[in-house]
């Protein structure tokens, strides 16, 4: 019930409420307290955790252009990476499933996907209660409520296939603690924690030296094929104006790197 009631309050996130002018937050809790008997401290504003797009490192052609969708070498999608191009940057390895967030209040966890329309596959879901029942937060962070993003993975996942042939797993990639993003070694702190995975750092280095490695091929953690892709993170966290992370990304589909081991 807990994952239906957060999906629940982001569905209530549509341009038909948002032109009406009411509140999507009075709209979900009137809707949820005659549906399921709810309290207004039962019900939490999911929208409030939301992961942020990551950019890709180049903008696009557009459409209509004979290269649609591709690179445009040399013209960054914000003005922050170009500037940043040359620090050095952590490479996480990209894996190929669907984000997930787990939200744990102080009272019970839930489970959501990245929108509304992104439902959690039962055998994922099932994967997901498995490795966050209540009593672990409840024993290791009674009073400390958090969200964690990871990636649910595995088969019928995307093409998750290739990292479980059967079933489904989590794998953690970032944790949000009272409005504020925790680093790297807080992330693998609680992870441990927890006991659940963390994605792996797969190297160190500027952008273009990231771009080089994934014309080169990065070979998976997982096994004998190429990643996804590459997430790269700055070692000391900046922000946007707009208060989101400086985090980009990077697929060896956007070079069409044909996978040696495949």
């Amino acid at each position: 019930m807990k994952h239906v009631k957060a999906t629940i309050i982001m569905s209530y996130e549509n341009d038909a409420v948002k032109q009406s002018g009411l509140d999507v937050m009075d709209l979900a809790k009137k809707d949820l307290k005659l549906a399921l008997n709810m309290q207004d401290e039962d019900i939490i504003d999911v929208r409030s955790y939301k992961y942020q797009k990551i950019q890709s490192i180049f903008k696009r052609y557009p459409k209509g252009h004979e290269q649609k969708g591709q690179f445009i070498e040399g013209q960054y999608s914000i003005p922050e990476l170009e500037f940043l191009k040359d620090m050095t940057w952590i490479w996480e390895e990209k894996i190929d499933g669907m984000n997930v967030m787990v939200v744990w209040n102080g009272t019970d966890v839930q489970f959501v996907g990245r929108t509304a329309d992104a439902q959690v596959p039962k055998h994922l879901l099932k994967r997901l209660e498995h490795l966050f029942p209540v009593t672990k937060f409840k024993e290791h962070y009674p009073d400390k409520p958090m969200a964690l993003f990871g990636e649910g993975f595995g088969a019928k996942i995307q093409g998750g296939g290739k990292y479980i042939k059967d079933g489904a797993d989590f794998i953690l990639f970032d944790v949000l603690i009272g409005g504020i993003w925790v680093q790297r070694e807080s992330v693998e702190d609680i992870g441990n924690t927890l006991g659940i995975d963390i994605v792996p750092i797969v190297g160190h280095g500027t952008i273009l030296e990231a771009i080089d490695a994934i014309k080169k091929g990065v070979k998976s953690t997982f096994g004998d094929f190429l990643a996804e892709g590459l997430v790269l993170k700055l070692k000391i966290p900046l922000l946007r104006r707009n208060g989101d992370r400086i985090v980009t990304k990077i697929k060896h589909k956007d070079y069409k790197v044909i996978d040696p081991w495949a």
